[in-house]
């Protein structure tokens, strides 16, 4: 929302020193880091350490409001103003979530027009997709798994994700999906080795939040050490990608756009034609962080992301 300015406290997450990073708005906004820690991530507020905030806030805003200190405890305690809010997300079924959020954010924040441009990026962006998805030839799609995903830390290769926003946005035929929708489970799951075998997909992406691990337990080293997974076809024909990971400190919208881009260019080049991934995820940062970061994100992942992963030693 171009807000960020008036922000006088942080929690514990801007703070951390980290040896990788994937937050785009980070890389964008260095000086986060500077400000004052209010509480810990997943909302666990510090009461006193609000009401000593020089400037004090006006306004506190809580996302995921049934974890972590009491919204109304805190608004109680604090006697400042708590406005509570739900993340949404860029599948079908969570916009307008996403939209009453940054909506109700710009309205806090005066950031009314910004935030109608910011749901009409989205928007523009969902035709684009849309379109290409319609297009498709159901006869000749190919299959795909990405393994890595993080989730409450990092993940070896047997994390996945059912609803892979970047596969179900562009329809992908994701292997991992249709074992979980029997399951009901949408959201992360860890998979057993012998099913990613099993299915033995033709193209394989691997989130690179997973190097986070040691190196001898990241999902790259499994990649490239697991007699199991080197007989998978997608090994053999050298189809394994790097996308960038979006789900670290929540969702980052504009990385999930970066990451459907990449995809739909890989897997439909036709469809595709005239995107350049890289130059389009410069171009989804500049608007919505201010400004182009792919290569400092990239450069922590080893400049893997958007690219062919070399599984030879």
């Amino acid at each position: 929302l171009q807000a960020q300015r008036m922000l006088v406290g942080v929690d514990e997450g801007e703070v951390r020193r980290r040896v990788f990073d994937a937050r785009p708005y980070a890389f964008a906004n260095p000086w986060l880091k500077e400000l004052p820690m209010i509480g810990m991530q997943g909302g666990r507020d510090n009461p006193e350490a609000i009401l000593i905030l020089d400037p004090p806030p006006d306004v506190i805003l809580r996302t995921n409001p049934t974890s972590g200190y009491d919204p109304v405890g805190l608004q109680r305690k604090t006697g400042i103003p708590v406005v509570t809010l739900e993340y949404g997300g860029l599948l079908p079924e969570e916009r307008e979530t996403l939209y009453l959020t940054l909506r109700t954010m710009g309205e806090v924040t005066g950031r009314e027009q910004r935030a109608e441009e910011v749901i009409a990026f989205f928007e523009g962006h969902f035709r684009v997709l849309e379109t290409a998805a319609d297009l498709i030839n159901r006869a000749d799609q190919p299959t795909a798994y990405v393994g890595g995903i993080a989730y409450n830390g990092a993940h070896g290769f047997q994390s996945t994700e059912p609803d892979y926003p970047p596969f179900s946005l562009l329809r992908v035929l994701n292997v991992a999906g249709v074992s979980a929708r029997l399951l009901q489970q949408k959201s992360n799951a860890v998979v057993a080795r012998e099913k990613i075998l099993d299915w033995d997909p033709d193209y394989l992406f691997l989130d690179l939040s997973t190097l986070q691990l040691p190196e001898d337990a990241s999902g790259l080293h499994e990649l490239k050490t697991d007699p199991g997974y080197r007989t998978l076809t997608a090994v053999r024909n050298g189809n394994v990608y790097g996308v960038l990971p979006y789900n670290w400190c929540t969702e980052n919208f504009g990385s999930i756009l970066a990451d459907c881009y990449f995809v739909g260019k890989l897997l439909y080049p036709e469809l595709f034609e005239e995107v350049d991934p890289v130059r389009k995820a410069d171009e989804i940062y500049s608007f919505l962080v201010g400004e182009a970061v792919f290569d400092k994100m990239n450069e922590m992942f080893n400049g893997l992301a958007f690219t062919r992963i070399p599984l030879q030693e």
